[in-house]
């Protein structure tokens, strides 16, 4: 029996579905039953009926999905994969700028622990930042674990006063804007778009800046043939597979997270069939951290 066969028997056996990020192997988007962004996957996890959840993707995004989705079971396809942006964020650090700053909103990027979402007034991912922190009444705003992301935002709402935490995504920080340039200079038909995770050098190259679904959107919606792609490569599949007739080009060299590709289409068998790597959070922590992530999906609509 074919991988693919063995993982359709096996959802059907257990009334499961398979939820998976962009930036996982083209393999394993194909054979998902929903591709998407952080916001997008935490919607599509609220709305399932399935009793089990295979969240091919990094320990955040299956620890969102457990917390929204206490009574189903959540499933990782590798316990290892993890998201080192999110571990450049501690409560410690919230606690000292709280005791800082009066009327001050803890806003924590999706990229973050249960324990960080825990303590924050609301979390967000890339596609609704800057619609939610426009919504808030507060004046300081406290962005974690991105810097990157939050001054972008900060320049979205310049009414508001932004202190930003030393986070970063390993693979969006390191796009070089001079290596962007050469792209540019090779490809001069071609759009630039660029995920707020970059750098400000190089977002103020970018012809479109916005996450990865709004990435893909424009892509798909623009006249143009030619794009220069700033995020992660794994988006190439469905860009690709929307747009058979334009071409993308990567806006860095390695543009790869090493761990949405430890995801494998194996992986994603063996946790469904065995039923392993369930994700687990703690109940005190998941009742206080689940709150930022349901105000997130209520200011977002």
């Amino acid at each position: 029996m074919y991988i693919e066969d063995e993982i359709a028997a096996l959802k059907k056996e257990k009334q499961a579905i398979i939820l998976a990020h962009y930036y996982v192997p083209d393999e394993v988007q194909e054979y998902a039953d929903f591709v998407g962004d952080s916001f997008g996957l935490a919607k599509k996890a609220i709305e399932t009926d399935a009793k089990v959840i295979v969240f091919a993707g990094v320990d955040f995004m299956g620890e969102s999905a457990k917390m929204l989705n206490p009574e189903k079971k959540v499933l990782m396809p590798n316990a290892t994969a993890s998201c080192p942006m999110a571990h450049m964020a501690d409560v410690k650090t919230i606690e000292k700028v709280r005791s800082q700053y009066d009327d001050l909103a803890v806003v924590c990027y999706v990229n973050s622990t249960a324990a960080v979402k825990a303590v924050s007034d609301v979390c967000v991912t890339s596609s609704n930042a800057v619609k939610i922190v426009r919504k808030l009444p507060n004046k300081h705003i406290f962005f974690t674990p991105d810097r990157n992301l939050g001054h972008y935002v900060s320049t979205q709402v310049p009414d508001k006063h932004f202190i930003l935490n030393d986070g970063f995504c390993p693979r969006h920080d390191t796009v070089d804007p001079a290596y962007v340039k050469q792209v540019q200079a090779a490809h001069p038909q071609a759009l630039f778009l660029a995920h707020p995770e970059c750098r400000k050098e190089v977002l103020a190259l970018a012809d479109y800046v916005g996450s990865t679904s709004g990435i893909i959107d424009y892509a798909g919606k623009s006249d143009a043939k030619e794009f220069i792609i700033g995020t992660e490569g794994g988006v190439f599949y469905e860009l690709e597979t929307r747009n058979p007739g334009k071409t993308f080009y990567p806006a860095m060299e390695d543009a790869y997270c090493i761990n949405m590709k430890k995801v494998t289409l194996e992986k994603v068998r063996d946790c469904l069939r065995d039923e392993t790597n369930e994700v687990r959070v703690d109940p005190d922590v998941a009742g206080k951290a689940v709150r930022s992530l349901e105000r997130m999906l209520e200011l977002a609509k």
